[in-house]
């Protein structure tokens, strides 16, 4: 496994076994990356399949992984994209590091730590057994005027503490990464089904208000607002944001320019 420094504000690890083989995504300075799908056992029958997008250096000859047992670390990293005509979210773990193992493992790891900030009022609601749910929009800096804006679920207790948290709060959380299928229904009647990431909240720690930390924080809530109302992509987004941002600002530590040329 290479020894990479991990980004502080966003460290997820996953171990399970690649459930397909290489699709290609994109190219970013000569350099391919490639999809593919993990799936990470619970400690219950049930499991959780994790979209991995993977950098080309990190497979030897590109040999195909499917079948193998595998560790990841990485980024829970977002992006927009136009399917159809909505504008969808896409979430996947961006891998930094990979080694293969045996599939021993008892316990297969799952876990992801974010500081971010909430960017848009928390959801309240309650599921027909009566458990309540709280869903947070996190707005997670990664450097170089880029933000991930990452969906996360908060249960029971945390959940009814979650629902009266401003917009603007700056939050450390932990917890894992977490699918779902859900369907839908069209205009058309139809029905369809979609699978889903998030995050699913273990701990959480309110670290600092919007009246603390100021202009980052209203810049991400305004222009999270702004994009899902003109429908525009992650790259005009993102663009908007470098030029609003204060002169002086730093990059994060942990992504380098190349790689980060586009969200994923």
């Amino acid at each position: 496994m290479n020894n990479i420094q991990s980004n502080r504000n966003n460290d997820a690890e996953a171990a399970g076994r690649i459930l397909t083989d290489f699709i290609y995504d994109h190219t970013v300075k000569g350099e391919d990356f490639f999809l593919v799908k993990l799936r990470v056992m619970r400690l219950s029958t049930s499991y959780d399949d994790i979209p991995l997008i993977i950098p080309e250096r990190i497979v030897d000859n590109l040999q195909s992984l499917e079948g193998e047992y595998v560790k990841v670390r990485g980024e829970f990293r977002s992006m927009n994209k136009m399917i159809g005509q909505q504008n969808r979210l896409i979430l996947r773990l961006f891998v930094k590091e990979l080694i293969k193992y045996d599939g021993s493992m008892v316990n297969f790891p799952n876990h992801i730590g974010l500081d971010g900030f909430v960017c848009k009022k928390p959801v309240y609601r309650t599921t027909p057994g009566g458990r309540e749910i709280t869903d947070i929009m996190l707005a997670v800096h990664r450097g170089y005027g880029k933000t991930d804006y990452i969906p996360c679920i908060l249960w029971g207790r945390n959940a009814r503490f979650a629902r009266r948290i401003p917009v603007g709060t700056r939050l450390r959380l932990s917890g894992r990464l977490q699918s779902r299928i859900y369907h839908k229904k069209t205009e058309q009647n139809e029905i369809i089904t979609r699978e889903i990431c998030e995050i699913s909240v273990n701990t959480m720690e309110c670290v600092a208000s919007e009246q603390e930390t100021g202009y980052e924080v209203a810049e991400s809530q305004d222009m999270w607002l702004e994009q899902k109302r003109n429908g525009e992509t992650y790259e005009d987004y993102t663009s908007k944001r470098n030029e609003r941002l204060p002169a002086g600002g730093s990059a994060a530590e942990g992504v380098s320019p190349e790689e980060d040329q586009r969200s994923l």
